[in-house]
């Protein structure tokens, strides 16, 4: 922090909140949520004009998926919000949990409800922009800056749910970032192609070969789409006539660094119009008429800073399919490294690091990867926690970072009633809350 303190540049204080929840994708809503369910004063400070996230302003088409093959795992309002998109979505068909399509308009106000209903205030258009700590470790105020100019804001706790670390780094928490190297896994910016021949789309066998195939290949060997490098190409209906694409990679990117964010909007907006391009050149039938209607206003970041918590998750957690006693979501998700641009056209472009738990299988996350070292008062919720950076790809997704930011919300509300110390949460207690609201938490 500068010499002069933010916090007597910014307007008067509100200091009116028990918790304060710092990001509005899928874990800092749970996480509001879940304080203000608790009874809580709750606010909730989002950088964007909608909550979700990447879900939402990212664009991304499709939930990863909610089950072990076996059952949902993904529980609680992480479940609640699943169903509630699938059944406002006719041509999803009521069983379809794994690799759910996404309405993005339609998360929007589910998320909106999900807050409200629960008597969350939520801050749009609203950045983070320093915080203020009264002594090492306890955070007293965190300072927004929005179209009010500075305001400063006071909690008892605070939920870092910014997917960067933000909050957590600012006060002073230790993190990683990258790998070995620092290089940071590619960036993809989604997008949604409307005017598809759905009927074309469907059930032609060219337009199968683009999503399951090779045909990827024919258009990258055509040499006519530079913007389009690497075989990354995913999609779904999202909508009537309407594909929701999460193609392409974009490598060198930091969600840490404006200017590189900037520049890295400006390459995914390219890459999106040579994608539309190709499919109506390659796949006409479903696609000659295609338009490219949206791109994400959000970039989808895989990876920033993972912050050092009391516990660090790692793969060897994941394969041995770990149990802990303070444990508050299962995970079942693949490890899912995106590959690098070194690796373009070796056996790993595609699959880069990618590990398989098997049917039924999944392992636990502790709180303790939710409570930073030497931070009283602040939990991470989201792609950020404590974990090492293999298996920061499988628990960076969004049904468990719902269920993390749920979890981080309840413990929050418990420590913003007792003495703050986030570390000193009864995970018991917390456990118990969390099953009493539907979490999948089997005992060990």
């Amino acid at each position: 922090m500068s010499h002069y303190s933010l916090k007597e540049r910014a307007s008067p204080l509100d200091d009116t909140w028990d918790v304060i929840a710092a990001g509005g994708g899928p874990a800092g809503c749970t996480a509001a949520a879940a304080a203000a369910r608790e009874g809580r004063r709750t606010l909730l400070i989002e950088a964007t004009g909608a909550l979700g996230g990447m879900g939402t302003s990212g664009l991304v088409p499709a939930w990863c998926p909610f089950t072990d093959k076996e059952r949902i795992i993904y529980g609680g309002m992480a479940e609640f919000v699943l169903k509630k998109c699938m059944a406002g979505m006719p041509h999803v068909a009521p069983d379809r949990f794994d690799w759910t399509p996404i309405d993005a308009e339609l998360l929007k106000r589910i998320y909106d409800d999900l807050v409200t209903q629960h008597g969350v205030t939520v801050l749009f258009k609203s950045f983070l922009a320093g915080i203020e700590c009264d002594k090492p470790g306890h955070v007293d105020v965190v300072v927004v800056a929005n179209k009010a100019g500075l305001t400063a804001l006071r909690a008892r706790t605070y939920v870092d749910a910014t997917g960067d670390g933000d909050l957590a780094v600012w006060a002073g928490a230790r993190y990683e970032k990258g790998d070995e190297d620092g290089e940071l896994q590619p960036a993809t910016h989604c997008f949604t192609l409307t005017n598809v021949d759905m009927y074309a789309f469907q059930h032609c066998g060219s337009i199968r070969r683009s999503v399951h195939g090779n045909a990827i290949e024919d258009i990258i060997a055509s040499g006519k789409y530079p913007d389009i490098v690497d075989r990354h190409v995913c999609n779904n209906i999202v909508g009537p006539g309407a594909i929701g694409f999460n193609a392409g990679h974009i490598w060198g990117v930091d969600n840490t660094n404006p200017f590189s964010v900037s520049k890295a909007l400006m390459k995914g907006r390219k890459i999106a119009k040579a994608f539309r391009d190709a499919c109506a050149e390659f796949f006409p039938s479903a696609f000659a008429s295609a338009h490219l209607t949206q791109t994400g206003s959000l970039l989808g970041v895989r990876e920033t800073r993972r912050i050092i918590g009391d516990y660090y998750l790692t793969v060897d957690d994941f394969v041995n399919l770990r149990t802990f006693p303070d444990e508050i979501c299962r995970n079942s998700y693949f490890i899912d490294v995106h590959h690098k641009r070194s690796e373009i056209g070796t056996e790993k472009e595609g699959n880069g690091t990618a590990i398989y738990l098997k049917k039924g299988e999944s392992h636990g996350i502790p709180y303790r990867c939710l409570t930073p070292r030497g931070l009283a008062n602040v939990l991470v919720a989201g792609r950020s926690i404590s974990t090492d950076r293999t298996l920061q790809g499988s628990t960076r997704v969004m049904p468990v970072c719902l269920c993390m930011g749920e979890a981080a919300g309840i413990a929050a509300a418990m420590a913003a009633s007792g003495a703050t110390d986030v570390h000193q949460v009864d995970t018991a207690a917390l456990r118990s809350k969390l099953k009493s609201h539907g979490a999948y938490l089997p005992d060990a």
